[in-house]
């Protein structure tokens, strides 16, 4: 789940990638990785090469069967579909 703490580290990114051109995904990989924080904070990256699938349907009867945790910070954005036998 989303943790508050590490959405600090996006200003900091932000900042490191400010008026660069990203030419590849290797470079801006090296360029997040640079960024520091006055308190020590060191980003570590990595490149998923999976291929997504676009335009998916869910299956028939999801909503009825999945129960959606919503996350409590940034719920809009952030959730899990579990299914009604998990327990927390």
């Amino acid at each position: 789940m989303w943790n508050p703490i590490e959405h600090r580290v996006f200003p900091h990114i932000t900042r490191e990638l400010a008026g660069m051109i990203l030419t590849s995904h290797p470079f801006m990989k090296e360029l997040i990785e640079k960024t520091t924080t006055k308190a020590g904070l060191k980003v570590f990256a990595c490149i998923f090469n999976k291929v997504y699938e676009t335009g998916r349907k869910v299956v028939e009867g999801f909503k009825e069967s999945m129960r959606i945790v919503f996350d409590q910070y940034l719920g809009q954005w952030n959730y899990v579909a579990m299914p009604e036998a998990t327990i927390l």
